[in-house]
């Protein structure tokens, strides 16, 4: 259960007393203002020195319009300049009516002053006599007569009863008392009328209280209790008085606590978003727009987005967080200085101690029910009144570390419970790896977990909380369905149906409903300027809009989507994809994915893997028949995934003469020796057909032909007419080159590319990727020593086969990277005339102005951080050519001009590696 506590009543009162002081004092040297003579600047001060000086001052009572003491301004001054302020300056203080109003007052037997901005005098209640005196100009022996105890009356003249009296009572009030209020206590505790003489003159109580005025008002003080040891028995002082260390550890401490006002303007850094590297963060809590208090508003100061607080983990974040907080438990346990604050206001920083004895950063956001933010975990929590002090400056250097943010593509939802509720369950006190879409005040993000094999897209999860559970089909054991629509085949055999549903009706629905919308606006409203993997958009087929979810983003034009009604993943250009209108975007979202996941029962038989000849069997029919029946035999809830029967209607539900049977039957089982369909496993891009929720696949004059868009057509002959492309012009030793190091090994043999080629580059890998992403799958003749086009992670590169391996794998030579590479025979296709007019770009390099030898590891490992993957400008020594481009060679100097007057040698650095190596050994 949440603490919470209720102020008392007697807290809120010596809250409001300290509030109502304009500033809490200090026992240290005062400043005497009764001088006969006052400079007009201090020497060896030239004016412009003055007007800086001047300035300074303005700005420094700008932060203390309530008044502050002149014995404090050298001290504020200097945590505020990082300068000393001449002593000879507060005497000229009077003299700048234009910068600043001095009221003079006394502190026992010395002269202090109140310092406000120009021509601000707070307003002190007089009586007629004092008015008097104040409208007149009093020479310094009236002020005497008023102000500095009589010879007549002195302390010792008082009563000892009466002074014991008023001990008594100021023991009970340990944070001061009013003097004006002292008569009316003084009566109510003990039924008799306090001397109000006494009041005119209160150094005859300064051997039992210490006086603290506050306006040059006499009866304008607070009175503190003295300890009773520098008190004799007779209440006579003995000695010359001294304060008390307790009394004294008070005023620093009221000291410090003005200095807060001070301190609440001294700016905390920004918290600075990681722009380098992998970006790890712990979500903290979560906010909605139900979720405003009124009073909260000095932190919260809107909400309109669905918004998470979190924290970046690692060393310059987390980890430094960590270390201050070890630092201030030490701090505020071990401290016997250090005191709950008395003085508090929303907004100020303060340090809490925590549970398990933890000091925490933290801003108060109401004294009502005493309720601090953590500024470092992002929640609230109600604390108890003791538990808070002053946060020291050391504390404030460290950049507040719980930030707020926003879950992409979650925005439009961030007032649904069940969205908020999916969204903390998921999330909350856990670390997870960040894409950062948008850096600005509230940075936009995609989270991951990556705790387990797969990476799961945390956005993409929580928005699955928002189907329609009404709208869900779940298929069942023994379950007969009809009218099945086969929508992909893929290269496993695995398959994707569509069975009729309310759903599926809903999602026509709304289709159509889209498509009326449409008619009459202008599309380009709606490109998708921000796309991310999770997103869910429209996308034409066919006339039809269907919906997609972003899977991978190739690059800033091309993205692979997953049709989520069908099944297949596509690559598509960016400008595709829509925004759904934001008025059908919860409908849209609400209803589940309408393709099924299944697969043959019985199938593959004993070879364990589907062969082309079996997969494109299994495609060509079920593109001859537009509706099936299918009979489900068992369900992998662990892959999602349902194992049936397939029958065409005339055949249901004849087991021997279904589908299952018949392509087990047929003799397509055996592999063709080098013949292979370029397709991925399951579970990866795979057939990459686009289709609509009609008719994923058509038969046209006997070939399968997918129901691509017109960007999507072939751009030239499959058949390659040209055999290698131009070669790569070579620079003439001597001559200078931009250049970009793709792999080094080491200085014996690095790969370079021209930095001037660089885009060309870019936009022939973009194109490959649209293209072969959405080609039709063919068998390929794989032969060594020839150009292809071969899918390597998520990218197609330019390849030349070296070797062909028993095991299905090939080795690949990257042409443009210069990469040797292993990869599946099933992820080759040709490559197409189009793709081969750019020169390879991957040169063969060695490193000039170094012996040829054999490289040690640690000379590899240097070199290799030292140069790869950054730009270079390279001064060509040599050229070896060659008939094949990967064949050639230049040797090469290396020169880092990143440094604004200073060029880098690569050798020269290589050749002093090597000497310190061979020391080492």
């Amino acid at each position: 259960s949440e603490k919470r506590l209720t102020v008392p009543p007697r807290f809120q009162k010596e809250l409001q007393v300290h509030l109502s002081r304009s500033s809490s004092t200090e026992s240290s040297d005062s400043l005497n203002t009764s001088t006969s003579e006052t400079q007009t600047v201090a020497p060896g001060s030239s004016a412009a020195d003055v007007g800086e000086l001047q300035s300074r001052i303005k700005e420094l009572l700008s932060k203390y319009s309530s008044g502050v003491r002149v014995s404090k301004i050298p001290q504020i001054y200097r945590e505020m300049y990082w300068e000393d302020l001449s002593t000879e300056v507060l005497y000229q203080l009077e003299t700048w009516p234009h910068v600043c109003t001095v009221e003079k007052i006394h502190r026992g037997d010395q002269m202090d002053g109140l310092l406000y901005p120009a021509k601000k005098i707070p307003p002190v209640a007089k009586s007629d006599t004092e008015q008097e005196k104040a409208s007149q100009n009093v020479t310094s022996s009236k002020a005497d007569a008023l102000l500095k105890p009589n010879m007549e009356t002195t302390p010792a003249s008082l009563s000892s009863d009466l002074k014991e009296k008023v001990i008594s009572i100021l023991l009970k009030y340990s944070n001061g008392l009013w003097a004006h209020a002292l008569p009316k206590v003084y009566q109510d505790t003990y039924q008799v009328k306090f001397p109000e003489d006494i009041l005119n003159n209160l150094e005859l109580l300064s051997d039992v209280c210490v006086v603290d005025y506050v306006s040059e008002v006499p009866r304008k003080a607070i009175l503190y209790a003295k300890p009773q040891r520098c008190i004799d028995e007779n209440l006579n002082v003995t000695e010359k008085l001294k304060r008390h260390d307790g009394v004294k550890a008070t005023a620093e401490q009221q000291y410090e606590e003005s200095k807060d006002q001070y301190l609440e303007n001294v700016t905390v850094p920004s918290l600075i978003i990681p722009s380098e590297g992998s970006v790890s963060i712990m979500v903290l809590d979560l906010k909605n727009t139900n979720e405003l208090h009124p009073n909260s508003c000095c932190v919260f100061l809107f909400w309109f987005v669905f918004v998470k607080y979190y924290r970046y983990v690692g060393k310059d974040y987390s980890s430094s967080q960590e270390q201050m907080e070890d630092e201030m438990k030490v701090y505020y346990s071990q401290n016997s200085t250090v005191s709950p604050a008395q003085s508090l206001s929303v907004g100020q920083l303060v340090a809490v101690h925590a549970e398990e004895d933890a000091w925490l950063r933290a801003r108060i956001i109401s004294l009502e029910d005493n309720r601090v933010y953590y500024v470092d975990h992002g929640f609230t929590e109600f604390v108890e009144s003791n538990s808070v002090c002053r946060l020291q400056k050391q504390f404030r250097l460290l950049p507040f570390q719980a930030a707020k943010c926003k879950l992409a593509g979650l925005e439009a939802f961030c007032d649904d419970p069940v969205l908020v509720k999916a969204v903390e369950s998921q999330t909350c006190f856990k670390i997870f790896a960040v894409e950062i879409l948008e850096k600005s005040d509230i940075p936009v993000l995609v989270l991951y977990d990556t705790s387990g094999e797969d990476d799961i897209n945390i956005n993409a999860t929580c928005l699955k909380a928002l189907y329609d559970k009404s709208l869900e089909l779940h298929l069942q054991v023994d379950g007969l369905y009809t009218n099945v629509r086969v929508t992909s085949v893929f290269s496993d055999g695995s398959l994707y149906c569509q069975v009729p549903s309310k759903g599926l009706s809903r999602l026509s629905e709304i289709l159509q409903k889209l498509e009326d919308y449409f008619l009459y606006k202008q599309t380009s409203e709606f490109n998708v300027l921000l796309p991310f993997c999770g997103k869910i958009c429209l996308f034409p087929s066919k006339g039809k809009w269907t919906r997609v979810e972003i899977k991978i983003i190739h690059t800033r034009r091309a993205l692979d989507v997953k049709f989520m009604d069908i099944g297949t993943v596509a690559t598509v250009k960016v400008s595709e994809l829509k925004e759904i209108p934001p008025q059908f975007l919860r409908e849209v979202i609400a209803i589940p994915p309408q393709a099924l996941k299944c697969c043959l029962a019985e199938l593959p038989p004993n070879t364990g893997m589907w062969t082309p000849d079996a997969v494109l069997w299994l495609r060509d029919a079920v593109t001859n028949c537009p509706e099936f029946s299918m009979k489900v035999i068992k369900q992998d809830a662990s892959k999602g995934i349902a194992h049936i029967y397939l029958f065409a209607p005339e055949n249901f539900p004849d087991m021997d003469r279904s589908i299952n049977r018949q392509i087990k039957n047929a003799d397509l089982w055996k592999h063709q020796k080098d013949v292979f369909l370029s397709v991925t496993p399951s579970g990866t891009s795979s057939t990459k057909a686009i289709s609509d929720a009609v008719s994923a696949l058509q038969l046209s004059s006997g070939k399968l032909e997918k129901s691509l868009p017109d960007s999507a057509r072939e751009p030239s002959s499959a058949v390659s007419t040209i055999d290698m492309p131009p070669p790569l012009p070579l620079p003439k030793p001597g001559d200078l080159m931009d250049i970009y190091v793709s792999v080094a090994c080491h200085p014996g043999h690095f790969i370079v590319q021209p930095w001037n080629e660089l885009n060309n580059l870019y936009a022939l890998m973009e194109e490959m990727i649209l293209y072969y992403s959405r080609a039709e799958e063919k068998p390929v003749n794989i032969e060594k020593n020839k150009l292809y086009a071969a899918k390597i992670g998520d990218e197609w590169y330019r390849v030349i086969i070296k070797g062909i391996l028993r095991n299905g794998f090939l080795s690949v030579y990257e042409l443009d990277y210069g990469k040797h590479e292993f990869v599946s025979i099933r992820k080759v296709q040709p490559l197409l005339d189009t793709f081969r007019r750019l020169p390879f770009q991957a040169i063969t390099a060695q490193l000039a102005g170094v012996k040829s030898q054999q490289w040690s590891e640690e000379a590899s490992i240097v070199f290799r951080n030292l140069v790869e993957k950054k730009p270079f400008v390279a001064q060509i020594q040599a050229v070896n050519d060659s008939t094949n481009s990967w064949d050639r060679k230049i040797v090469t100097f290396l020169v880092d001009t990143s440094l604004p007057h200073i060029d880098t040698w690569i050798h020269d650095f290589v050749s002093q590696s090597l000497v310190e190596f061979s020391k080492g050994d």
